[in-house]
């Protein structure tokens, strides 16, 4: 296959699941001798773009205003100037302004690419995530969620790849895991934003603590710039539990291995489904059990790997009641074979390719 230019757009580098794709499929371009190139608002995770050999285009694509259409005029420079073989949309509103931009350019055009990361509102503005001549479903969830909603939507462009995991990073300890001892370790990675759930789990944090389990809580990846008000709110309902002293809100960290290692329980309670899941397969293959809501990608994930941690949407005591069944089991995990992140690589390249071809 001739050397190919992608351009993928996205809000921003920050942290997330799409940030996180966006970078595995930049490295498996460069690795690959393909030209990567990324457009977004910048971010912490630029750096670790540009060490993996991709250029990086700073544009503020995802700010809901108005003014943002002007960065059409700009995106359509940059393609001219790249002339990319693949535009790849991973948001809405970056695919609207890649749309638009590519509507004023005279033909042939870059094939036009997006990924569903989430299930989206139903609507019009977000139907412009169905618009590519390939679209990108990670997970069956997303797929049946497009079909329903967006009916006009042509089934043999969607594609399903689920987000791959590297298995051989996220797995046991060599050493095993040590017996708990001292208070129980439950850990919540997420974004901060109301939808992750906080809330839940504080109120089985002070649940737990009831029963009479020394229970422990963290929260990673909450603490953000830009979040204060969040964390804020999080702190104060911890106070009214009365489980402030079992409490750590912690930024993004770039590696969560050793957290996921260290936890006796990780917790997925997003209020929204979740479209995939990642934190779901991550954590069960480093051996560490997940107790979750059973809806969306996170649902379809328990129900494969481990379905004695899927617990019924809102139900505060089947969740008391699950943690602690879990908890008391002695047994780690089992080994579970998610969908390697090489394969992940290989069937977007793939999606790219045929597309070429």
């Amino acid at each position: 296959m001739r050397r190919l230019t992608v351009l993928q757009l996205l809000p921003a580098l920050g942290s997330g699941g799409v940030e996180r794709s966006t970078l595995e499929i930049a490295a498996a371009l460069v690795r690959g001798g393909h030209q990567s190139v990324v457009v977004s608002a910048g971010g912490r995770l630029v750096d670790s773009l540009l060490r993996g050999g991709s250029e990086h285009i700073e544009l503020d694509i995802g700010r809901k205003s108005l003014a943002t259409l002007r960065h059409v005029f700009a995106l359509r420079r940059i393609i001219r100037q790249y002339q990319p073989d693949i535009v790849h949309a991973r948001s809405r509103l970056p695919a609207w302004l890649a749309w638009l931009a590519m509507r004023g350019l005279a033909m042939p055009r870059p094939h036009f690419v997006t990924t569903v990361h989430g299930l989206n509102s139903p609507g019009w503005y977000s139907s412009i995530m169905t618009r590519g001549e390939r679209v990108i479903c990670v997970s069956g969830s997303v797929r049946a969620h497009v079909l329903s909603h967006w009916p006009v939507t042509r089934p043999a462009n969607l594609v399903i790849i689920e987000r791959g995991i590297d298995a051989a990073h996220f797995c046991p300890a060599p050493e095993g895991r040590p017996a708990s001892t001292g208070p129980r370790r439950l850990l919540m990675p997420g974004r901060g934003t109301r939808l992750k759930g906080h809330e839940a789990a504080l109120n089985l944090l002070a649940d737990l603590r009831t029963s009479g389990c020394d229970a422990r809580l963290s929260l990673l990846g909450t603490r953000e710039p830009g979040r204060e008000a969040y964390v804020a709110e999080i702190e104060a309902i911890a106070a009214k539990l009365g489980v402030t002293d079992a409490l750590e809100i912690s930024p993004p960290v770039h590696d969560v291995l050793s957290a996921y290692r260290q936890a006796d329980l990780v917790l997925q309670l997003s209020a929204k489904p979740e479209a995939f899941g990642r934190t779901v397969v991550e954590a069960l293959c480093t051996g560490t059990p997940v107790v979750g809501w059973n809806h969306g990608g996170v649902g379809e994930l328990l129900g494969q790997y481990f379905p004695e941690g899927q617990v019924a949407l809102g139900d505060r005591q089947a969740l008391l009641a699950t943690t602690l069944s879990v908890l008391a089991q002695p047994r780690p995990a089992p080994p579970i074979n998610p969908q390697s992140l090489a394969a992940m690589q290989a069937q977007t390249l793939k999606v790219y390719e045929s597309l070429i071809a």
